[in-house]
């Protein structure tokens, strides 16, 4: 191992709990030992998750937040004694590895509930939420401490949650505390003044304008998490070890809008002197632990981070918060390991927190330790599979019932957290299998394929594996996209599998395989207007960025348009984005952590936007914009970028023994081609 490492794996306590190692597997949506969108109980695919984490390493787990009141059906977590009971034999378990592990509770979500677009009909009709409410009581999923706006459904405005809800809140907390100190959890995390969720909105200005006990002064702001930390240790002891997860500063401009890293902005919600006294505030008031970031869901991309934040974001204020406690401190937020190490040994923080990565590679901190930190499947911060909750204008969530009931599955592991669909066993007959196009599905295939027992050849056209994945990858802000392509040229090697490269397959008649597999991309779609031979096309673009002057316009909004304009603005040059429909990258799958920091980004930085608009012309030097209405505007234009999306273009249709993946069969995001590869080398 790095001795640069070592002082991640130094004991230390939360209370009188001692942890061996100082790296934290952090809460996740959809991660909850107790189910998510059902009934209560102890859920398998997360047990098993968390026993493959423990034996490999981890210090602390904190499961994902388990509502007090079930989202289906709103019975109270604490009046199932017969999951707790089961919870008991778990703990057992879990400890013979040496890891421990927190529940982490949540009173819920206020205007930050993601309202699944599909309901956004019922929750606005006072007939239809009342005869749905004995399922899903959505105005009580959404209540909050004053009438809000919602933060996912436009116009709709979130009711005031009653004093009496707010005490059986507590109530439910030191119950179900109880509960879990009963089973052998070794602690429990109260969530959160944290990430805008509702104990979070009664805290901040911005979304509390009680005038009960419950707003108006400071200290009333903060009077539901204490009042919870008190109840807790009322019912459980003072020793009972109490965590809370913590946003140091809110970083949050307006309703729906962040500050941006290194923006220059007050703050509406809570900045870093009033972090200082609330960490201090929740200290004494009995927390025994800070789990914290930054961020609301209003500024979600601290608290989520996609590929375009900085690395280790929000260790500069966690450290500051560091100092005003003499409790320990987490940090989380795109940590990296090194630096992790080097903050924790300059006693900045005491431990690292880490997410997502866990989903990606349950085992990369065994492989840390063995040293092979080159085999470690890297998170690329997609969202894709983890937390694809959609957002666009007139949408709300737009994720799929599927995604929202399966949450913390990963685009790059479909075995995470995956029922069991995706483990494969060993092919009962070996098959000689063709692979026809080296890009990411066509690697996958070989990869899983080949672990089966078959054996697989690989044709690529180029000169390298990687299809397109290799210009998207070009980008600056894609360290982690490289570094998976990268890791998936080093499983090909490993595994000995056949590649033969500068080998374009035309025809199926070339080459002799039990099976085929087509790989083959897919091919960009053409506009017709007037100029458009002098315009780019995206990934000629993206292989050759130096031929662009000062003035680029981007013919398409969608993710690849927009990452484009900004790689162009990071430049230095000056991109105008033209997107026909009513919003930028309005499109399922994409997680509004992601696409809000893009938007964000583009406001902040005078970033011409035109929507429900069109190229009609392209000249010398200059594009006409047609918008919705008819009216043209002429833009200074030295080039132009097509990125209007891309059609299949498979070799050949699928067949008994022609199978079709990634975007050869349907154009998609990473997850679906990787995805779709599994759902063929799985069944081959």
């Amino acid at each position: 191992m790095d001795k640069k490492l070592e002082p991640l794996f130094t004991p230390w306590k939360i209370g009188n709990v001692e942890i061996k190692n100082r790296i934290v597997l952090c809460p996740m949506g959809g991660t909850s030992l107790f189910g998510w969108m059902e009934p209560h109980h102890l859920d398998k695919d997360a047990c098993d998750f968390f026993m493959d984490v423990a034996k490999n390493n981890v210090g602390l787990i904190i499961p994902g937040i388990a509502p007090l009141k079930n989202i289906i059906g709103g019975q109270w977590l604490y009046k199932s004694k017969r999951t707790f009971k089961k919870l008991k034999k778990y703990m057992e378990e879990i400890h013979k590895t040496g890891a421990k592990l927190f529940v982490q509770l949540t009173a819920g979500f206020g205007r930050s509930f993601s309202i699944p677009n599909s309901m956004k009909s019922i929750i606005k009709s006072k007939f239809l939420s009342k005869l749905v409410k004995p399922i899903i009581d959505l105005p009580y999923l959404c209540a909050s401490p004053s009438k809000l706006p919602s933060r996912w459904l436009e116009g709709y405005t979130c009711r005031p949650l009653t004093k009496k809800e707010i005490e059986k809140m507590i109530y439910a907390f030191a119950k179900t505390a109880a509960l879990c100190k009963e089973a052998g959890v070794d602690g429990v995390e109260v969530h959160a003044v944290h990430e805008g969720y509702l104990l979070d909105q009664f805290t901040l200005d911005y979304t509390n304008k009680r005038t009960d006990e419950y707003g108006g002064s400071w200290e009333n702001k903060y009077r539901f998490p204490v009042e919870v930390v008190k109840a807790i240790k009322k019912e459980c002891g003072e020793d009972y070890p109490v965590s809370v997860r913590f946003s140091a500063v809110s970083k949050t401009k307006d309703f729906c809008e962040g500050i941006l890293p290194g923006e220059n902005f007050k703050d509406i919600g809570r900045d870093i002197e009033e972090g200082k006294k609330a960490a201090k505030y929740l200290q004494d008031a009995g927390y025994d632990m800070l789990n914290t970031d930054n961020g609301t869901y209003d500024a979600w991309y601290w608290s989520h981070p996609p590929l375009y934040m900085p690395k280790n974001c929000n260790l500069e204020d966690v450290s500051k918060i560091a100092k005003e406690v003499s409790i320990p401190v987490v940090c989380a937020g795109k940590m990296e390991a090194v630096d992790g190490a080097k903050a924790i040994k300059d006693g900045k923080i005491d431990a690292m927190g880490i997410a997502r990565q866990f989903l990606t590679d349950p085992h990369w901190i065994t492989k840390l330790i063995e040293d092979r930190p080159q085999d470690i499947l890297p998170c690329i911060y997609c969202h894709n599979g983890c937390f694809n909750f959609a957002h666009y204008k007139g949408v709300a969530n737009d994720q799929s019932m599927e995604d929202s009931k399966h949450m913390s599955r990963c685009a790059l592991n479909p075995m995470t957290m995956d029922g069991g669909k995706y483990d494969y066993r060993p092919a009962k007959k070996q098959k000689t299998i063709a692979v026809i196009g080296g890009g990411v599905g066509g690697m996958e295939v070989a990869r899983i394929a080949t672990k089966r027992g078959h054996k697989v050849t690989i044709y690529e056209k180029s000169d390298k594996l990687g299809g397109v994945f290799i210009p998207a990858g070009k980008m600056s802000f894609k360290e982690r996209d490289r570094m998976f392509l990268d890791w998936e040229r080093r499983q090909i090697e490993k595994l000995g599998i056949e590649v033969k490269l500068n080998s374009e397959i035309t025809d199926l008649k070339q080459i002799k395989a039990d099976e085929i597999v087509i790989a083959t991309g897919s091919t960009p779609k053409q506009l017709k207007l007037k100029g458009i031979e002098k315009a780019i096309e995206a990934i000629d673009y993206l292989n050759s960025p130096e031929q662009v002057k000062e003035n680029v316009v981007i013919i398409g909004g969608g993710l690849t348009g927009c990452e484009i304009a900004y790689q162009l603005a990071l430049d230095g040059k000056k991109p105008v984005i033209v997107e026909a429909k009513n919003d930028l990258m309005a499109v399922k799958g994409l997680c509004l952590a992601n696409s809000s920091y893009l938007r964000d980004y583009f406001k902040h930085n005078d970033i011409p936007v035109y929507l429900e608009s069109f190229v009609s012309e392209i000249g010398k030097n200059y594009c006409l914009i047609m918008d919705k209405n008819g009216k043209q505007t002429k833009v200074k234009a030295d080039n132009v970028i097509v990125s209007v999306g891309y059609s299949p273009a498979p070799l050949a249709k699928q067949s008994r023994h022609v199978h079709v993946v990634g975007d050869a069969l349907k154009v998609g995001n990473l997850r679906t081609v990787i995805w779709r590869a599994w759902d063929v080398a799985t069944k081959i």
